[in-house]
């Protein structure tokens, strides 16, 4: 090779020549379709996911923020719950959660200190304007249980 840059489609260059990470991303990806998965894969049963943005009562977003993080870690089935600023709204938030599955997320909403933290948020809550459910599929910060 003449030593000039081959960049990886991302903003990373490769200047020795040799192969890049996306490249060993994407022929890692294709050998495991061919195959058929990881040896020994099983259907898993497919996670769960919201997204949402709540908008708070005006001057009230870190106080609901507060009582939304509160308890969070002993939610069985959570994999991830991340409650963040909307940098272009100042009373609003966004909810991002990840869970093992669909039953794990209602049963959260049975969990006396769930119950709890919605009836401390409600009066701080001036509405909702934003709703997706999704599938995760995997990435960097997310545990899978199991």
């Amino acid at each position: 090779m003449d030593g000039s840059a081959v960049g990886d489609g991302m903003g990373h260059a490769d200047r020795g020549g040799g192969i890049t990470r996306r490249q060993v991303m994407a022929a890692t990806g294709s050998a495991l379709l061919l195959a058929g998965g990881p040896a020994g894969a099983t259907e898993a049963k497919p996670m769960y996911g919201l997204i949402g943005r709540m908008i708070a009562a005006p001057g009230k977003r870190d106080e609901l923020a507060a009582i939304l993080m509160e308890g969070t870690g002993a939610m069985p089935g959570c994999l991830s719950y991340i409650i963040a600023a909307d940098p272009t709204q100042p009373d609003a938030i966004w909810i991002t959660e990840a869970w093992d599955g669909k039953d794990s997320h209602a049963a959260s909403l049975k969990l006396p200190a769930v119950q709890a933290a919605i009836a401390r948020a409600r009066p701080l809550i001036a509405g909702f304007d934003s709703r997706s459910e999704t599938v995760p599929l995997g990435g960097y910060g997310l545990v899978k249980a199991g």
